[in-house]
């Protein structure tokens, strides 16, 4: 079941359309952007690790099918490489109908390769949103990826354009470099 989030995000975070930020990406947002943005760093945040535990019913999946897209999941130690905007509050009202399907913004700590940091926002899908699915075996998700297929394309591109973008970014992610092989592994 999905919840249309976006008028929650207005009214809990509202930033204006002038307003400068930083933006984190761990999933689709490393290698789709999609959107205007003023500068794009790789950048990373502690204390999180990345899971695909999130139904996608409007975008790699279906209402009656629906594809599993990553969200984050407190992890102490973890270490959530992904790609860093820093956009104008306009580029917001987009985003939240992209991540309407029980994605929340919040606030992280960002560090940059070079040592700095920044604080940032987030869309986080907590297991307490309509299309929280949890974990499951690696095996079951994988086969749920596989054959999902949404408005915006194949739920496997998104898994196998995900682990290819942090491949390219050098960053270690065990939960989806497994899912990738699986995936892979599996004839649709």
């Amino acid at each position: 079941m999905s919840l249309d989030t976006t008028h929650i995000n207005h009214q809990r975070m509202p930033i204006a359309d002038d307003a400068e930020l930083w933006l984190f990406g761990y999933g689709s947002l490393i290698w789709k952007a999609g959107f205007p943005y003023l500068e794009r760093r790789p950048a990373y945040i502690e204390g999180w690790a990345r899971r695909f535990w999130q139904a996608s019913h409007d975008h790699r999946g279906t209402p009656r099918a629906p594809g599993r897209v990553a969200t984050l999941i407190h992890q102490p130690g973890a270490l959530c490489h992904g790609m860093a905007y820093r956009i104008s509050g306009e580029v917001l009202g987009g985003l939240d109908i992209r991540e309407k399907n029980g994605y929340l913004r919040e606030t992280t700590l960002m560090h940059f390769a070079d040592g700095s940091h920044a604080e940032g926002l987030l869309y986080l899908a907590t297991e307490d949103n309509a299309a929280f699915l949890g974990d499951a075996p690696l095996d079951t998700i994988a086969r749920q990826i596989a054959t999902a297929h949404g408005p915006s394309g194949a739920n496997r591109d998104y898994l196998l354009n995900l682990a290819a973008a942090l491949e390219d970014l050098g960053a270690e992610d065990a939960h989806v470099f497994a899912l990738a092989e699986r995936v892979r592994d599996i004839k649709t």
